[in-house]
């Protein structure tokens, strides 16, 4: 496994943490008991998560020549709820083969 792979590894789940504290914890906050301040402070941690998942993508496509097809996807689950989670297995498997 390289480097590469492991960095990218931590820094897609690291994303999808922060998306997950985001939805299920800090947006109720915000609605449903009128604590605006996680939102703030959790949605930036993940806006510059989110900035190094997709220069990580651009990254790994580049030093490992992706199909398009794995970047796209890569890209789509950092929008869905346990997404990075999923990508990251698929390409775990892919790795191992």
């Amino acid at each position: 496994m390289s480097t590469s792979y492991r960095l990218f590894k931590w820094v897609s789940y690291a994303e999808g943490i922060s998306f997950l504290v985001l939805l299920l914890i800090a947006m109720p906050l915000k609605y449903m008991v009128d604590i605006p301040e996680p939102v703030t402070v959790i949605g930036m941690i993940h806006g510059v998560l989110f900035a190094a998942y997709v220069a990580g993508i651009a990254w790994m496509t580049i030093l490992h020549r992706w199909r398009w097809v794995w970047a796209l996807g890569a890209l789509a689950a950092a929008f869905l709820p346990f997404g990075p989670f999923v990508f990251e297995a698929f390409l775990k498997r892919k790795w191992a083969s």
